[in-house]
């Protein structure tokens, strides 16, 4: 009850403060005409601008305090997205700017301008020291050259030295030079705020100025506080709540059509969801081209021997790499044999799992210079050592080539290992050890696994996104995706490190993924790198902070107009033959192509992706392309991601949120008020979160209740998909995800019940209602949703309604002009405790009259499937 009666009191504390301050400044008649603000920071991880104003710069009251108004996005997540010495000046331009130092090592400085220091603008970092750092910047202007002087000092070991450069723009700088240090005067005051020394800048301004940070604050503090709700508290939020009426009128000979796609799924190799997960292959680090480089040094036993080992006293292996299959995979395995019963064993991935009577496919390419060369003698084993199923491939040539075998399992079991024995002794050659169940999705060779794939396609997605998000544009310059490095036969593939910090055999490439979305009936939707890295990259310094060379970028552009070719292009063009020769002589009807991924929005990006736009605009029009509008539903990057797209005309845009459960319930109306003349937009990455992570029942109402507003707005929200969507257990980097799994189980979670239900029944028409309540408290009526939809191919009628209340909803659905006697419905509820993980949807048939009077339990998601509905004329 203690932490209840706290947050109550916290909220009624903040609501009596905003009504104070809103009603203080906007009442008081003896406001000053100017005050100062002072603009400091901390310096530490993720802090960013605050400020405090004073009337006499003796008395300084913070904003917030600590409120952020600009944070530094540079330098990858961790230590890295800091504010160091920040200095607030206003330029000649009429325009606030701010320049700070970003840490103690790169030779970059930051620089941010805003109209009014409540909206920033793009922040560029140039490069002034190629081998020092840059400390401490500092701006003067001189008014005769109009021109700006960035002093700054760089500090190594116990040598202080100064540099400056000029700028009349902030975009094109001089050249770096040496100045003497007493030339860098440092302009910073140092003040006490509640009781704390911080070291910042002082500017004057209007009274209005302070206003507006202090009211931007409050407004902000405030949403936080309704967005901060959760069910733990509603126990004492609702407890004088009395029953609640619901009548939801829709007249069904009105109408409006929506997107037929949207809802679809976005597959990105986060939490082994590809290698160890979809991708069926049981063999762990099969062309042993694992490096410390996958981890970034993080583990030490990742390397070109992870998984593997060899039995047998005086034998060994080494790695090497003189004359491998292909220049791709560069590594082998060398065995050196001096005894019969020498095995090289690999133990997959938390082990094989394998199933009595199932057979699997194993394959090795392997050379022997031995003039006896044997055969291999493959076997699973068991974890007491039990052979479970054996097989042998034919004698071993001195020229790599490949050899395959039938493996049937005679028992099943969870956690067996597979051992290759060499028929002979002396020196042999092995790479690219393969096992594959026969039993995979759809019994595709080099296929996915069989369950999950099967589990994927039960939430009937309309397209997939593919191959991710922060995969797809990387980590660094050389770690971006390339779709050519995906396809052919698996020995040709460029295997590479994974932004998540583990391994991409790359397997599971190009040709998979469209062949996957073509098996489960969903538009394939890929998503390219805009020529730039992922923001939050830390491969070469702040990797994000550069581009493909503009000198290499047609090419680049080639790439991408060239997948294109690979996925719709006739079997004589050039691209299109290679996707005939793996397998599939028709096109892949590719319609989608998104470009970039919650990229930082800098002129540098700018400039990559209009170049990539414009030439897919004019070779290929027919292809939606869609643009990126950063990681967040506001901030900077959207805000220039938006302007971009709506400049060159792109007809989408992907939006990112991952957001509280109150953040969904007190923003159904987001969509409404967007300009239907712009861009349309892709959802592309969205999820409920709690503290912890949970994927819970209350996560999953929040989401649905979320989807009505976006049903009701699939006029301009195209498409969404919920991310990311699996993880395997032990290796779950990222929370909540859609399903979890492990080597024999596959654990959908609630949240997979809610987009399956959204998923197996959509539409394309959109029936507008109206809401009467007995009780219109906003927190009330922002828990209670309905939409009402019809799939023009059925003739079917969809009715989804939300109750997130602690109590039960007396409930009437009135469907006007339509014939509802005796027709039947599908009935289908999820409902239970908040925390829930494992609630499950019940299905019952009713009668549509149903709707005329019903109960909507506590806590539920119920959706009304009424078969062939007429209109009355």
């Amino acid at each position: 009850m203690t932490a209840i009666f706290n947050f109550q009191k916290q909220k009624k504390y903040f609501l009596g403060l905003l009504f104070a301050f809103f009603t203080a400044f906007s009442a008081f008649a003896n406001n000053p005409k100017v005050a100062y603000i002072f603009s400091y920071t901390s310096g530490k991880s993720f802090d960013g601008l605050h400020f405090a104003w004073s009337t006499d710069k003796i008395n300084w009251h913070p904003i917030g305090p600590e409120y952020s108004y600009i944070h530094s996005d540079y330098g990858a997540w961790g230590s890295q997205k800091r504010m160091v010495s920040p200095i607030v000046f206003s330029g000649a331009d009429g325009q606030w700017h701010c320049v700070w130092s970003l840490n103690e090592k790169d030779g970059n400085f930051a620089h941010a301008s805003s109209k009014d220091l409540l909206y920033w603008g793009r922040q560029s970092y140039p490069v002034v020291m190629t081998d020092k750092n840059c400390l401490m910047p500092e701006v003067t202007y001189n008014k005769e050259k109009q021109e700006y002087t960035v002093s700054w000092i760089s500090q190594e070991q116990a040598e202080t030295k100064a540099w400056s450069t000029t700028t009349k723009d902030f975009k094109k700088y001089t050249e770096t030079k040496s100045i003497p240090v007493s030339e860098h005067k440092n302009s910073r005051s140092t003040i006490i705020i509640s009781g704390k020394s911080e070291t910042g800048s002082i500017n004057k301004v209007d009274w209005s100025v302070v206003d507006g940070l202090i009211k931007t604050q409050q407004l902000s503090a405030y949403k936080n506080l309704l967005w901060s709700e959760t069910a733990k508290t509603d126990k004492d939020r609702f407890a004088d709540l009395k029953p609640v009426d619901a009548k939801f009128t829709a007249d069904v000979s009105k109408n409006k059509k929506i997107s037929n796609t949207l809802l679809g799924i976005f597959f990105e190799d986060i939490n082994y969801g590809a290698d160890g997960g979809l991708y069926a292959e049981l063999i762990q680090n099969r062309d042993f081209e694992y490096t410390p480089a996958d981890t970034k040094g993080r583990d030490k036993t990742w390397n070109s021997t992870k998984s593997w080992s060899l039995k047998g006293e005086s034998s060994k292996y080494v790695i090497d790499s003189i004359n491998p299959i292909h220049p791709n995979n560069k590594h082998y395995a060398k065995l050196s044999i001096k005894q019969a019963g020498t095995a090289l064993e690999n133990e997959g991935f938390d082990g094989i799992a394998v199933k009595a009577g199932e057979k699997h496919d194993f394959s090795v390419f392997a050379r022997s210079a031995e003039s006896k060369a044997g055969k291999l003698l493959v076997r699973l084993v068991g974890k007491n050592g039990e052979v479970l199923g054996e097989a042998s491939t034919t004698a071993i040539s001195k020229d790599w080539k490949k050899y395959n075998a039938v493996i049937t399992s005679k028992i099943t079991e969870a956690n067996a290992s597979l051992e290759i024995v060499p028929q002979m002794t002396g020196e042999l050659d092995v790479d690219l050890i393969s096992l594959f169940p026969q039993k995979t999705f759809k019994g595709r060779k080099n296929g996915l696994r069989a369950d999950l794939g099967q589990t994927i396609a039960d939430l009937k997605p309309k397209f997939m996104r593919f191959p991710g998000g922060c995969v797809a544009h990387g980590d660094g310059l050389e770690n971006i995706y390339r779709w050519k490095n995906t396809i052919g036969p698996l020995e040709t593939r460029k295997p590479m490190p994974n932004l998540w910090r583990y391994h991409q055999t790359v397997g599971l490439g190009y040709f998979e993924y469209f062949q996957f979305c073509e098996d489960i009936g969903a538009a394939p939707l890929p998503v390219i790198a805009a020529g730039v890295p992922c923001q939050n990259s830390s491969t070469g310094g702040a990797g994000q902070q550069c581009g493909i060379p503009m000198a290499e970028m047609e090419s680049y552009v080639q790439d991408i107009l060239d997948l294109v070719e690979y996925a719709n292009g006739d079997v004589t063009t050039k691209w299109g033959k290679k996707r005939a020769e793996a397998g599939h002589p028709k096109p892949f009807n590719l319609k989608y192509i998104g470009i970039g991924n919650e990229d930082l929005i800098t002129d540098l990006f700018e400039e990559r992706f209009t170049m990539i736009f414009k030439a897919m605009k004019e070779k290929y029009p027919e292809i939606t392309v869609i643009g990126t509008v950063g990681p967040n539903f506001e901030g900077t990057d959207y805000q220039e991601g938006w302007d971009i797209a709506s400049k060159l005309g792109v007809p989408m845009v992907d939006e990112h949120y991952y957001q509280s459960p109150g953040w969904f319930i007190y923003n159904q109306d987001y969509y409404d008020s967007y300009d239907r003349s712009k861009p349309k937009v892709y959802l592309g990455e969205y999820a409920s979160h709690l503290p912890g992570r949970p994927n819970c029942l209350e996560t999953a109402l929040s989401e649905a209740l979320y989807l009505t507003s976006v049903e009701r707005n699939a006029d301009v929200v195209s498409m969404t998909s919920y991310a990311p969507l699996l993880a395997k257990d032990k290796h779950t980097q990222w929370n909540p995800n859609l399903i979890y799994f492990n080597n024999t189980e596959v654990k959908p979670t609630v949240g997979y019940e809610v987009q399956k239900l959204y998923g197996q029944n959509d539409g394309d028409l959109y029936i507008p209602s109206e809401t009467a309540l007995s009780n219109n408290q906003e927190n009330v009526k922002s828990r209670i949703a309905i939409s009402v939809i019809r799939d023009s191919k059925s003739s079917d009628l969809i009715v989804k309604l939300v109750n997130m209340l602690p109590i039960p909803i007396s409930t009437s659905v009135d469907l006007k002009n339509s014939n509802l006697e005796n027709t039947q419905a599908v009935k289908t509820v999820l409902t239970g405790e908040p925390s829930d993980k494992n609630a499950r949807p019940t299905v019952t048939s009713c009668s549509a009259s149903e709707l005329a009077k019903t109960e909507l339990p506590a806590y539920s998601f119920t959706v009304y499937r009424i078969k062939t509905i007429g209109t009355k004329k």
